[in-house]
């Protein structure tokens, strides 16, 4: 294990142990969902592949993420840049974020699938488990666990999220639009545009 993933994984485990000592509000997060519920779903399961799944993802990397979409003081753009949820996270308050994530992880998944194509499906495994040892790419299950339930909260939820999010995130990643995780960004630049989608597509079908 290299000396990245080793000190993700300690402030991972940093992380999630202070967000689990805050005090959140469930119910003025369900209030607060109702903001979300056009692109997000009321209960966190978005109905476009363009928008992520939030229903059981961990409240700790909700709440990372939505941070993260803020701009911070002296900085040019946020860590994880998108216009419109920049708008979003400037008008709630670190409270607010804590109650919203906290009701969405509370929420019930209803997973996405992947689309059954065998050759894909069996690429997508190889590289969710074993990784591509030839690229330094190391297996998705080292971090997001082998049905992917994650780790909070650098590393969330990823079974029966929509292919085509993650596939546009990892996308993303590789092409230096999203900055909020200098490991992934690291990993989708040795990935092809076939790897990254084969590997999406298994994930949709994690349970």
């Amino acid at each position: 294990m290299n000396k990245l993933l080793v000190s993700v994984l300690m402030l991972a485990a940093c992380a999630g142990s202070a967000f689990a000592q805050q005090k959140v509000d469930i119910n003025r997060g369900a209030q607060i969902a109702q903001t979300c519920a056009a692109c997000h779903g009321a209960d966190g399961n978005a109905t476009s592949p363009m928008n992520p799944k939030l229903a059981a993802q961990h409240a700790d990397y909700l709440y990372k993420q939505l941070q993260n979409f803020r701009l911070k003081p002296g900085a040019k753009e946020p860590e994880r840049n998108n216009a419109v949820m920049l708008g979003f996270a400037t008008a709630l308050s670190d409270q607010d974020m804590r109650d919203v994530s906290a009701y969405f992880e509370a929420q019930k998944l209803k997973p996405a699938s992947g689309k059954n194509e065998k050759e894909l499906r069996a690429l997508g495994e190889r590289i969710y488990r074993g990784g591509i040892a030839a690229k330094q790419v190391p297996a998705c299950a080292a971090c997001h666990g082998p049905a992917g339930a994650g780790l909070p909260a650098n590393f969330p939820r990823l079974g029966g999220q929509w292919a085509e999010y993650t596939e546009a995130q990892m996308i993303a990643f590789r092409q230096g639009t999203r900055k909020n995780s200098a490991m992934m960004s690291s990993i989708a630049a040795r990935m092809s545009d076939l790897e990254i989608k084969a590997v999406s597509d298994y994930i949709a079908a994690l349970r």
